[in-house]
C-alpha cells in the first residue's frame, strides 16, 4: 500500500479533492492512504508564518524553509524502504505517466505544495526532485499534488476495478493518446457509432481503435508523434493516418524510430 503525505497551508482544501470517485474509494478499501499536514503547524512562531520577504528585492513573498523541513522529518520519521519526496513547482520537470507507473509502487510519496513566488532555494537539498503538471503557473501547489495523487493512485493494485480500463488509458504504454469511445445510442442527431465496432470481430475492432488514437493523437498533440513506437501495430495505424494526411509513411517513420 502507498502512502501519500501532502504538506500545504491549505489541508482543508486538499482532503475533499481527494476524498470522491477511485481515489477516495481506495482509501477507505486500504488500497491507499492519504494524510494532508497543515505546514503552519511546524512553525516556530507564535503566528506560524511560512513566507517572507525575498533577499535581493522584487514583488512577492518566498516560502521559508524551516517549516518545510521539519515537516518532511515529521512525516518520514517512521522507516519506508522506497520512498520519494517531491516539490510540486512550475519550476520543475513535467510530470508523466510514466512518473505516475514507478511511484505507484513506492511505499510513501510526500508532496510539497509550494505558493507565492515559490520557496527557499535550499530546500531542494531536502528533496529528490521538482514536479510541474504543466508549462503553465497556478496560485499553488495543492491542486497539483492531487493530480498526482489521482494519476498515482490510479496505477496501484485494487484501485481502479478492472485494470484493463487504465491500460487503454492515454499515455500508459508510450507517446500516444487513447481511442475515442462509443455507448448508446447508436445513432444520435444523424451520427452513427462506426460500423466496426458492432461488428463484433475484435481483431478489426482492435485495428480500428489504433488508427483511431493515432489519429486523435496527431490532431490534438503532434508533438508527440516524434517520439519512438515501440510497436509495429502502432507503426501500422500511424503509416494509415499518415498517409490520411498526406505525409509519406515511410519518411515519417524514419524520423520518428529516430533513424533519420
Amino acid at each position: 500500500m502507498i502512502r501519500f503525505d501532502i504538506i500545504t497551508i491549505f489541508p482543508e482544501g486538499v482532503a475533499p479533492l481527494l476524498g470522491v470517485g477511485v481515489v477516495g474509494a481506495a482509501q477507505d478499501s486500504g488500497y491507499i492512504e492519504v494524510r494532508c499536514h497543515d505546514l503552519r503547524s511546524y512553525t516556530d512562531d507564535p503566528h506560524c508564518v511560512v513566507d517572507d520577504r525575498a533577499y535581493g528585492g522584487g514583488p512577492g513573498m518566498v516560502m521559508k524553509i524551516e517549516p518545510f523541513v521539519r515537516a518532511i522529518e515529521a512525516v518520514t520519521a517512521a522507516s519506508a524502504e522506497r520512498r520519494r519526496i517531491v516539490l510540486l513547482s512550475s519550476q520543475g520537470r513535467r510530470f508523466r505517466q510514466a512518473d505516475a507507473r514507478e511511484w505507484s509502487e513506492l511505499d510513501q510519496l510526500v508532496l510539497l505544495c509550494g505558493r507565492y513566488q515559490g520557496v527557499d532555494e535550499r530546500l531542494t537539498a531536502h528533496i529528490d526532485e521538482e514536479v510541474s503538471i504543466g508549462d503553465f503557473v497556478i496560485a499553488g501547489g495543492e491542486s497539483a499534488a492531487a493530480v498526482v495523487v489521482e494519476a498515482t493512485a490510479r496505477m496501484s493494485p485494487g484501485v481502479v476495478g478492472q485494470f484493463q480500463s487504465v491500460e487503454g488509458d492515454s499515455f500508459f504504454d508510450g507517446p500516444r493518446l487513447g481511442a475515442p469511445h462509443y455507448t448508446r445510442p447508436a445513432e444520435f442527431r444523424g451520427v452513427s457509432v462506426p460500423d466496426v465496432l458492432l461488428s463484433g470481430d475484435h481483431a478489426k475492432i482492435e485495428q480500428a481503435r489504433q488508427r483511431w488514437a493515432w489519429e486523435k493523437t496527431a490532431k490534438n498533440r503532434p508533438d508527440l508523434l516524434g517520439m519512438t513506437l515501440k510497436a509495429d501495430v502502432d507503426r501500422r495505424a500511424l503509416t494509415e493516418v499518415d498517409e490520411m494526411r498526406g505525409i509519406g509513411g515511410d519518411d515519417h517513420l524514419e524520423s520518428v524510430s529516430g533513424d533519420g
